[in-house]
């Protein structure tokens, strides 16, 4: 290997293992941290330590307010997921194979969802959800968090949709298969990679939404992890060690979420780049 082929592969290297510590060391730091004491926690925040304690560990998981909150953001999560998934596929599907007069105009207005900040809506959001009587419920949540996800959803499935055979389409037409049943029994089932990739995005973005349940919810039964990890810290101020259990125990479903999906991630994002 010559030294003008060394050199680049070098930076790529080094690079690399600098992204890879950024993301890694604070979760390690997490991790490892709720196994320590608080004094060798502030000695030595990225050792291993020296005496493995799962004190805090088990705590939480004896804890029935840990698992409440989970299951609120579970529960949460995964009916975004669902209704992101259902409404922007379908939508999608209309934009990419429907010629219609404004669609150009709707698909730009859809759009200019990606340049809003969802905190500059907080006011107005929580008004309407007042106004609807959805305050303190799963829906303040849901229904929020689905219409600001549904921009990028429907940009990512219009452009996979619309690199999938138009032949095929044309056959299916010429057997007396309409849009609807070809969305169904056809289109659904190509679209593996890309639906994982929007379901993975809906997945964390609401997973870790803390603004608009600080908002929106008042009820503690109704709390998700984000605003439990607030009344919990608010309880052991000083206790660094059972909040970093705290967080590492409810970042690993997002985490588990991710890493089952991430075969599919790439292709999603990648299916409508290259034509042919």
């Amino acid at each position: 290997m010559t030294y003008a082929r060394l050199v680049p592969q070098l930076a790529r290297l080094a690079i690399l293992l600098i992204v890879v510590t950024f993301v890694l060391g604070p979760l390690t730091v997490a991790v490892f941290g709720g196994f320590k004491t608080n004094g060798e926690l502030l000695a030595s925040p990225f050792g291993l330590p020296s005496h493995w304690n799962t004190e805090f560990y088990s705590a939480l998981l004896n804890d029935p307010g840990f698992w409440k909150y989970l299951g609120n953001s579970l529960i949460i999560s995964l009916s975004t997921v669902v209704l992101t998934l259902i409404v922007a596929a379908a939508a999608a599907y209309v934009f990419a194979q429907i010629r219609f007069f404004g669609s150009r105009m709707m698909m730009s207005y859809l759009l200019a969802g990606l340049v809003f900040p969802f905190a500059t809506a907080i006011l107005p959001l929580f008004i309407k959800v007042r106004d609807f009587g959805l305050l303190d419920s799963y829906w303040a949540v849901i229904l929020p968090q689905t219409a600001f996800g549904l921009s990028l959803s429907i940009l990512l499935f219009k452009t996979f949709f619309e690199q999938l055979p138009k032949e095929l389409f044309e056959a299916a037409y010429v057997e007396g298969c309409g849009y609807i049943r070809f969305f169904w029994r056809f289109t659904l089932p190509l679209s593996t990679p890309i639906l994982a990739t929007v379901g993975v995005f809906a997945f964390v973005q609401s997973w870790n939404n803390f603004l608009l349940p600080l908002v929106v919810i008042n009820s503690r039964d109704l709390f998700t992890w984000p605003l439990g990890m607030m009344q919990f810290r608010g309880e052991f101020l000083v206790e660094w060690n059972r909040v970093l259990a705290f967080i590492t125990l409810t970042i690993l479903p997002a985490v588990v979420f991710f890493v089952a999906a991430q075969k599919y991630i790439v292709a999603g994002l990648t299916g409508g780049a290259v034509k042919g």
